[in-house]
């Protein structure tokens, strides 16, 4: 299955910005880390603003910041202001007086809440803050490795 890199470039970008919260990233900052254009970042980052997860701060040494801490920022909020469905299953009714596709796309939007709800549950219990700490130990752990040799 394809990784949906709409959320993982976001959150990618997001955890970088956690990591030096108090300086405006660049929108080609952000390029570079997610190896794409600026443009695609802007794109990405409107839903983020209008979501309040990032502030933008106009001028000279401007840039995108996190709009509340790392702590406050949930995988699930990043997600919502993404507005991500992580399942494929269309059950947009093609002919809607059929009796079997009607129970079949029931049956089959039940199973999507269900399981939507479960990784909303999930994703809600995981902050940028904590991936940052997880980035920060492993980078620490890296560099006494290659001292050590």
């Amino acid at each position: 299955m394809k990784r949906n890199s709409r959320l993982s470039a976001s959150l990618h970008a997001l955890v970088h910005m956690a990591q030096v919260p108090d300086r405006p990233m660049t929108s080609e900052e952000i390029a570079g880390w997610l190896h794409t254009n600026p443009v695609v970042v802007r794109r990405m980052v409107a839903g983020l603003r209008e979501a309040g997860i990032l502030s933008a701060v106009r001028g000279h040494g401007g840039g995108w910041t996190l709009a509340r801490p790392a702590s406050a920022i949930s995988l699930a909020d990043v997600a919502a202001a993404l507005e991500e469905s992580f399942l494929s299953i269309n059950t947009e009714a093609e002919n809607p007086s059929c009796l079997v596709e009607r129970s079949v796309n029931h049956h089959l939007d039940g199973f999507r809440i269900e399981v939507e709800q479960l990784l909303a549950a999930r994703l809600a219990r995981v902050t940028l803050a904590d991936i940052a700490a997880e980035c920060g130990e492993g980078i620490a752990a890296y560099k006494e490795n290659r001292h050590a040799v």
